[in-house]
């Protein structure tokens, strides 16, 4: 750096901030010194720069399944806004396991990263404490801890079990069930819904109707399609699944089909997520939309606030609320023919 200043008679300082991108350099300026860059193939030297700083630039990500497209568009959108402000993204994956969970959260606390955004496994709030005693800023994102004052960004859970569920009454299914997330915030919330609705709409919640899944995002397709095996040995069989995410809900439609049932004559499906299978599918998934590129976006907006404060802000709870996306899967002759329809509380 102090030899591309010395060579275009610019401070030091001018020319980090061209790296930076920091706004206060003039574009003759700014293109002096990156073409300079250029030529030297210059690369700035991170850990030097973070020693100066006191920031890495870096934020990690701590999900349930690196391969989940629900938590891929939360990646995606995160990492995009980030860029933009010179932050870049880690992601790791818990697989679902409270242990590997906590291990992948020291790992990344060791290497001083500047935020972490988690979406967690864990039942219990003792690791974030530590986090926070750390003073290592984080963000949740998806699930929610009780008894945890922190930043959230999500869906209302609730209403996407009542809006799933209350979509199946619509189309006249009488006899529906549910194939169920972990003991998480997701999981037990859109339970919730799915037994709210089941009552408002005049119709019994049956345990045998309800299938739990430990890991309700990790080995999704096989484990719904093992789920729906276990529904259609039921006497009476149902005839409407709400399935809690889309990965749980293609394995259970797909194992149905093999089994000649037809879709959504006798029975209906749908998901959660709104993942965009709709080409990959021998029927197109009915699904409620969680606005996934936008839980990334506000977490990213939070994260920014953050790191650009000198001191914390106060935490920010959002809350999304859910968009049923009808397809195939649930559009039966006569009935809904509105393709979006939101959440009513």
């Amino acid at each position: 750096m102090k030899d591309i200043a010395k060579d275009l008679g610019v401070s030091v300082i001018t020319v980090s901030k061209v790296l930076r991108d920091h706004p206060d350099i003039g574009e003759e300026t700014r293109e002096r010194v990156l073409a300079r860059v250029k030529e030297l193939d210059y690369r700035p030297n991170l850990a030097a720069r973070s020693l100066v700083t006191g920031r890495t630039y870096l934020v990690g990500l701590v999900v349930p399944d690196l391969l989940h497209p629900f938590f891929a568009e939360i990646a995606k959108s995160l990492s995009d806004v980030l860029r933009k402000s010179g932050y870049y993204l880690i992601v790791s994956s818990s697989d679902e396991e409270p242990e590997l969970e906590e291990q992948e959260i020291n790992q990344l606390l060791a290497r001083r990263l500047d935020l972490l955004i988690i979406a967690s496994c864990r039942s219990t709030v003792d690791l974030f404490f530590r986090i926070e005693k750390q003073k290592t800023p984080y963000v949740l994102i998806d699930r929610s801890l009780p008894g945890l004052t922190a930043n959230f960004v999500g869906v209302d859970d609730e209403a996407v079990g009542r809006l799933a569920t209350r979509h199946l009454i619509d189309i006249g299914c009488k006899k529906i069930a549910h194939i169920r997330g972990p003991e998480t915030s997701p999981g037990i919330h859109r339970m919730e819904g799915y037994k709210r609705a089941l009552s408002q709409g005049g119709l019994q919640v049956l345990d045998d109707y309800i299938i739990t899944e430990r890991k309700g995002d990790v080995d999704t397709r096989q484990r719904g399609a093992e789920a729906m095996h276990q529904l259609l040995n039921l006497k009476p069989k149902p005839d409407g699944v709400f399935c809690f995410n889309d990965p749980l809900a293609m394995g259970a439609m797909n194992y149905a089909l093999d089994q000649g049932l037809r879709i959504p004559d006798d029975l209906a499906v749908i998901g959660c997520g709104n993942l965009h299978y709709d080409d990959s599918l021998r029927v197109p998934l009915s699904s409620i939309d969680q606005h996934s590129r936008r839980i990334g976006e506000e977490a990213a907006r939070i994260a920014l606030a953050i790191l650009n404060s000198k001191k914390p802000p106060k935490p920010e709870t959002i809350v999304l609320q859910p968009e049923l996306i009808m397809r195939g899967s649930t559009q039966r002759a006569g009935k809904q023919r509105s393709a979006k329809v939101r959440a009513r509380t």
